[in-house]
This record gives C-alpha cells, structure tokens and sequence, in this order.
C-alpha cells in the first residue's frame, strides 16, 4: 500500500509541478492525516490518497474560473483526481470515494464518514490560523469545539493553537 500511495504523491507532485506551496500544503494535511489515523477510525488508502489529492481540483478552477474558491475546487477537484487513480490502477471503490470526500471537503455535513472526518480536520489543522483570528483563547477554543469532527483533530487543535496545549 505504500508504494501506492507514493504514486499518489508523485502524480501530485507532478500536477502541481513548480507550485510548491500547493505541495507543501497537501504534504501538510497528509501528516495531519496520519496523526489522527493512529487514533481514528479511517481506511488509511483512502484517506491518505484523498488528503493528498483533496486540492487538486485548484489549477483547473483558477484556469476557468480565475478563482481558487472551495466550491470550485469541489467541482473541478474530482475529475482530475479520477484520471490520477484511474492511471494508477487504484480500484474503483477507493476512486469513487476519494472523489466525493474531494468533492465535499469544504462543505460538511454532505459526506459522513470517518474518512471524510479525517480529511476534514486535517486541512483544518492546516488552515485554522489562515482563516480566523486566534488570538482570544476563548474564541479558539470555541472555533475547535465547532470545527473539528475527531476527538483527535481537537486535540491537535489544542495543543498546536491554544496557549499551554489547551491545559
């Protein structure tokens, strides 16, 4: 499965070419992955194919659209991943659900399932201080409890965005 999972990474690697904060990014989420599957329920193939594909759908929405919004992403994302799997051999099933967490992974509530929960706290892990103000720890704390789906992911959460690790 590692090996797979390798060529997920260098087939991303290779979409993104030269757009290294874009690689940075997804290889950020994929850790974040892999710390909350070691207490989380989750099918490792399919979140770990999913977290480093769940912002493919980027080049194809700025070059039509002229627009990284998630929602763009979500719709253009899927196709691009399929052809990524598909020309790995990966099997149906894991394609047609890496493309609906990929398809979902900026609107909660659509999918739920462990993976998706997985994925969805681990681009959060990521992007949390990107897109709120966490400087009040109360708010923090607030926007943790909200946001996160895994008990995992809030305590990551805590520890890398509340002072003192959220004690």
């Amino acid at each position: 499965m590692q090996e797979r999972l390798h060529m997920v990474e260098d087939a991303m690697r290779d979409y993104f070419g030269a757009d290294q904060r874009r690689v940075d990014h997804a290889l950020r989420v994929t850790g974040f992955a892999e710390e909350i599957l070691k207490q989380e329920k989750g099918d490792r193939l399919v979140v770990i194919a999913a977290a480093l594909l769940h912002d493919i759908g980027i080049r194809e929405a700025e070059r039509k659209y002229g627009s990284s919004a998630g929602n763009l992403q979500e719709s253009e994302g899927p196709p691009v991943a399929r052809e990524i799997l598909s020309v790995l051999k990966f099997d149906e099933t894991v394609i047609a659900e890496v493309c609906e967490i990929i398809a979902s992974h900026h609107s909660p509530g659509e999918v739920d399932t462990d993976n998706f929960r997985v994925i969805w706290d681990a681009d959060w892990l990521v992007n949390l201080g990107d897109e709120f103000d966490l400087r009040d720890a109360a708010k923090t704390r607030d926007l943790i409890q909200n946001i996160f789906q895994t008990a995992t992911g809030k305590a990551i959460a805590e520890l890398l965005f509340l002072p003192g690790g959220g004690a």
